[in-house]
């Protein structure tokens, strides 16, 4: 697939995308509404304002890694990972499927396991994504 060549050093952009717009939206979200939210989840308001600063910053250094530095994007995927963690085990732990059930309305892990696995990624190669593609065959 010779023709996607020069654009497979863009293919990076799709998970920086999805990660750090879930992480921005989410982020953003709670800080916005910190009381009312952490009222909701039973969580007192100065660790939710750590929790929505995590994702906010997270996503917006994923983002930012992908044009300025290499610490932005491990920094920013660092930050959303032990997130992800809390979230996986104070609500989504025992159900693997992401739809809300009976005992899980929140729904299960299968979404923060995603994220945490993209997270993942982007820590251990940072912007070596950006010039990651298939290697060259002789031909």
């Amino acid at each position: 697939m010779e023709a996607l060549d020069p654009v497979a050093r863009y293919a990076h952009w799709a998970l920086r995308l999805a990660l750090g717009s879930v992480f921005l939206y989410h982020g953003l979200e709670k800080l916005f509404a910190l009381g009312p939210t952490a009222e909701m989840m039973g969580m007192p308001v100065f660790v939710l304002l750590l929790v929505a600063l995590a994702e906010t910053a997270g996503g917006a250094l994923i983002l930012l890694g992908g044009v300025l530095y290499d610490w932005m994007t491990r920094l920013g995927a660092l930050l959303i990972i032990p997130v992800m963690i809390g979230a996986i085990s104070l609500v989504h732990w025992g159900q693997w499927s992401f739809v809300p059930s009976e005992t899980h309305p929140m729904g299960g892990m299968e979404f923060q396991v995603t994220l945490i696995l993209i997270s993942l990624y982007f820590l251990l190669k940072g912007n070596g994504v950006n010039n990651a593609g298939a290697p060259k065959t002789s031909g």
